[in-house]
């Protein structure tokens, strides 16, 4: 099946600790059907320091079900997401608007 959410996308949380918060997805696992939201669903990871990072309290985010997402339309409210032809083209469309996406 087609992935209804795909990385770039603006989205809002609808459930869970960070209800109403708004982000770009920055990954995608379609197997795990998770994403990784930018701002969303942090954990802070303690690292020890290297060469490359000092290392520390460091602010990660961490992958989201894709069922507790929805995509934002122009009006910046959540919406599905369906799938029509348009010619020979298959398009996303935000179903409370009918605009493509």
């Amino acid at each position: 099946m087609a992935a209804k959410l795909k990385k770039g996308d603006t989205v809002m949380v609808l459930t869970g600790r960070d209800k109403g918060k708004t982000g770009e997805i920055s990954a995608v696992s379609p197997k795990d059907n998770k994403a990784v939201v930018d701002g969303v669903n942090v954990a802070i990871r303690h690292t020890k320091q290297s060469a490359a990072s000092q290392g520390g309290r460091i602010a990660k985010a961490m992958p989201i079900d894709l069922s507790n997402l929805a995509i934002v339309d122009k009006s910046g409210k959540p919406t599905r997401v369906g799938f029509r032809m348009e010619g020979d083209k298959k398009v996303r469309f935000a179903k409370s608007t009918g605009e493509a996406i």
